[in-house]
């Protein structure tokens, strides 16, 4: 049985990937661009502010929650949780949300959540999902280090080579053979 939460034990981590709440912008456009065929003709296009309210319940409904005991998932009208022993893998398609694969061949989409927002799930996941940007800037550094090292063992060379070479023209020309 876990400890009793306290003031001084941490918290689990749980991250929430949502849309945008500039998307709430994009709703009010949207009420903008509607209201003038709705105040030009009411009774033909009052049926039109129904589009600004359904956008601003999917920008609030719609999200991805990530803790260390697995995901989950807000759809349109659903909210499904998945473990992490039932993910096998992310997919990100072009222009699209990602998408959760999982061990029974089936897929989840993943609402708001995108290959730049993988570094937010590797640190919330706890360790599960890699983070490759920080394995590319491991990569980097190791490859910076090597290179380096390569140039400061070549310099060494060059100096020893340019020392035999100093000491050889420090000779007397008879003594030279």
């Amino acid at each position: 049985m876990p400890p009793a939460q306290s003031s001084h034990t941490p918290k689990p981590l749980r991250h929430v990937i949502r849309i945008s709440q500039l998307a709430y912008m994009a709703c009010a456009f949207l009420l903008f661009a509607v209201s003038f065929p709705i105040f030009g003709w009411p009774v033909a296009f009052s049926w039109l502010l129904i589009l600004p309210i359904i956008a601003v319940y999917l920008v609030a409904r719609l999200r991805t929650t990530v803790s260390p005991d697995g995901l989950e998932v807000r759809s349109t009208f659903s909210k499904r949780t998945l473990a992490w022993d039932d993910v096998k893998g992310f997919r990100f398609p072009k222009r699209s949300w990602a998408r959760a694969e999982l061990t029974d061949g089936t897929e989840v989409t993943l609402p708001a959540v995108s290959f730049v927002r993988l570094p937010e799930i590797a640190i919330a996941s706890g360790g599960r999902i890699t983070d490759p940007y920080a394995s590319a800037a491991e990569a980097f550094a190791a490859k910076e280090a090597e290179e380096e090292e390569a140039a400061a063992q070549s310099d060494e060379e060059s100096e020893v080579e340019s020392d035999i070479a100093d000491n050889g023209q420090d000779q007397p020309e008879e003594k030279r053979h």
